[in-house]
């Protein structure tokens, strides 16, 4: 006879901290298996559309596969050649910024009267040549074999994700929708006679289809929750800090600001990164207009035209746009870039946002009053 433990509800939580620590662990520990894993399912989610167009049209999912993966190769191929012939532009002005920021460092010092000659006689030169070079370019080289490697790994496990998405689904379905729902009957000593009753056998018969059916739309609902709110998500994101990008850009050459474009390139990269990418891609164009210009006034100028786009895009239209359809709690974003990004670090923080609107969407889908609870914490 089975032995039921009843615990107390503090103890319940604890032991609920306890093993979401354990899985934060793991998570962290097993991130080069994990995050690939992660994007890969997110590449899945974007490219359903297309493929479940393709598939109807009746081509084979092996030439879907191949298109997806031309696809990502070819994006990446010509996001990445597009990137680094900007910075080699960039960097061939490297030594006048150099000089710039030499002058503004020795004459700031002087006006301050500072009498350290480091910064008397500051030379950014100097403090670079003090770097160890060999260690530098060993990082280099492994960072970008990492990268490649990680690219690699992210596109095995798309084609095993698409590829092997709907056995998962009858899995899940099988586990949770079609289960045994009746109760079987308690063992007792003397084994009962079995009496036949067509009405009750009938009756019970429609109450496991109609739960079975309940069952069944809920996780399809679930798995289609989740498909739409990771492509609304994507687009809707990468179309406002495009956008975002495109008038910093507009902005910055009106007012003659060297590398406009450079810095349209870093509002649409680094606004990815909720809450703290804002500040980035503020704060570098800013420092590098002082260098530029040595103007302050010009500067905050520049500033001021940063923060009023920022706060338009970002602070106005993304939370109507995104915000409020994923009904997400502005704190909970916060703390889920802070949360994510100490297990997986900057991947961590761009995937943050989709993974906790998953998370939601799954517990939201719950029964548990508990659960339940937590969903209203969540949402906005």
């Amino acid at each position: 006879m089975a032995i039921k433990l009843k615990l107390d509800g503090s103890v319940r939580f604890f032991i609920a901290v306890i093993g979401l620590t354990v899985i934060a662990i793991v998570l962290k520990e097993l991130s080069h298996i994990f995050i690939p894993f992660v994007i890969a399912y997110f590449l899945y989610f974007l490219f359903s559309p297309l493929n479940d167009f393709l598939q109807q049209k009746h081509i084979p999912l092996s030439l879907v596969v191949l298109l997806d993966i031309l696809i990502v190769v070819m994006l990446v191929w010509g996001l990445s050649s597009f990137i680094i012939g900007t910075f080699i532009r960039f960097g061939e002005q490297v030594p006048v910024y150099f000089d710039k920021l030499n002058k503004i460092v020795s004459s700031t010092a002087i006006q301050l009267r500072v009498k350290d000659p480091f910064f008397r006689n500051f030379s950014i030169q100097r403090v670079i040549a003090r770097i160890n070079y060999q260690e530098l370019a060993g990082g280099i080289f492994t960072s970008t074999f990492s990268l490649l490697g990680n690219t690699m790994f992210i596109l095995f496990f798309f084609i095993f994700v698409i590829t092997g998405q709907s056995t998962i689904y009858e899995a899940i379905r099988n586990r949770f929708v079609h289960k045994r729902v009746k109760p079987e009957p308690e063992e007792t000593k003397e084994p009962q006679p079995i009496v036949s009753n067509p009405d009750f056998d009938q009756w019970m018969g429609d109450k496991l289809n109609i739960e079975r059916h309940e069952n069944e739309k809920k996780l399809s609902n679930t798995f289609k929750a989740i498909t739409e709110q990771i492509q609304r998500y994507i687009i809707l994101k990468i179309a406002i800090n495009l956008s975002a990008g495109i008038v910093v850009w507009i902005f910055l050459s009106i007012l003659g600001v060297e590398f406009a474009f450079i810095w349209g390139l870093f509002t649409f990269l680094f606004n990815f990164i909720p809450t703290i990418g804002s500040a980035i891609a503020l704060v570098l164009p800013v420092i590098m207009t002082i260098l530029e210009t040595g103007s302050i006034t010009f500067t905050a100028i520049v500033a001021v035209v940063l923060i009023a786009i920022q706060t338009l895009f970002f602070n106005l239209i993304e939370p109507n746009l995104i915000g409020k359809r994923l009904n997400l709690n502005p704190l909970l974003i916060l703390l889920s870039v802070l949360i994510w990004g100490y297990i997986w670090g900057v991947v961590g923080m761009l995937l943050s946002v989709p993974l906790t609107a998953i998370i939601k969407i799954i517990i939201s889908n719950s029964d548990s009053e508990n659960l339940t609870f937590i969903n209203d914490l969540m949402s906005q």
